[in-house]
């Protein structure tokens, strides 16, 4: 029961993390308004490095559907616990943004731009181009998965807990190099489970969720990018 437990509350702390990063600096009476880029890259980063320092020895620290199931495909996960994980990385994924919503309330009520206001939730692409957005999700997530696997030939890093501050590094450059295009999910959990609280919540000034994106863009390509590192990584010969 732990791993799941961990997998739950780690990923509750992600979101939590991330997305109150994102509501810092886009809604309106917020004190860090307009922040930028920098400051949401390097949350993005810190909110995955916290709870997979924290979690990573209970449950491997995946936090993440797509990097999950890769790393089952890899073998280097039981396919026993990939659906448990999965569901409880997006039961937390809700909590984590339902968390922001009661933290953010006064702000969401008065933040009248509502793509800002679901892009405090899920990801919203700066243009709206399916295929490219596919495209940058699932590059995203390969550099992702295949820098974490490499990272594991690291000598020492897991033992002390290197590797964790290399994953951080990591997805602070992901979302500075490819954050503009799609908001760079590399994550179905943190996109699904926020859209969904996004939904649940009474927010004043709310927009169609774009259900069509959401499956292709941050669903489809994190899980598809995440294969393909595993298959590419296994096929060098090291």
């Amino acid at each position: 029961m732990l791993p799941y437990v961990a997998e739950f509350i780690g990923t509750a702390m992600l979101v939590l993390i991330g997305n109150a990063g994102m509501a810092n600096i886009s809604l309106e009476k917020s004190s860090m308004k307009g922040s930028g880029a920098l400051h949401i890259s390097i949350g993005w980063g810190l909110a995955v490095l916290l709870p997979a320092y924290i979690f990573g020895k209970a449950s491997g620290g995946f936090l993440n559907p797509a990097v999950t199931l890769a790393f089952a495909a890899g073998g280097q996960l039981s396919w026993q616990v990939v659906p448990g994980y999965i569901i409880a990385e997006l039961l937390g994924a809700i909590l984590g943004a339902i968390l922001v919503y009661v933290l953010f309330a006064d702000h969401f009520n008065v933040t009248q731009n509502t793509t800002i206001v679901r892009s405090c939730f899920c990801t919203v692409p700066s243009i709206r181009n399916l295929p490219r957005n596919f495209l940058n999700e699932l590059i995203g997530t390969f550099i992702l998965v295949f820098s974490v696997l490499g990272i594991a030939n690291v000598v020492g890093a897991s033992a002390t807990g290197v590797n964790n501050l290399y994953v951080c590094g990591i997805i602070t450059v992901i979302v500075m190099c490819f954050g503009g295009l799609s908001g760079t999910a590399i994550n179905p959990a943190r996109d699904l489970g926020p859209r969904i609280a996004y939904i649940l919540m009474p927010l004043k000034y709310k927009e169609n969720p774009d259900w069509q994106y959401c499956l292709f863009v941050p669903i489809l390509g994190p899980f598809i990018g995440g294969l393909l590192a595993v298959f590419l990584f296994k096929i060098i010969p090291w």
